[in-house]
């Protein structure tokens, strides 16, 4: 079965404010996942 981008989980990185869909290399982890990269992660405090 194959799905679409528009079918996958999504969540709003609270850095940059746009949505980021659900990756296969986030499977056992998307709970935990809050920020869209690792560019966002390093500016959560500015």
């Amino acid at each position: 079965m194959k799905y679409g981008k528009r079918t996958l989980e999504q969540k709003i990185c609270p850095v940059c404010q746009r949505p980021f869909s659900w990756r296969k290399k986030w499977a056992g982890c998307w709970d935990e996942v809050l920020y869209c990269s690792a560019r966002c992660r390093g500016n959560k405090n500015r």
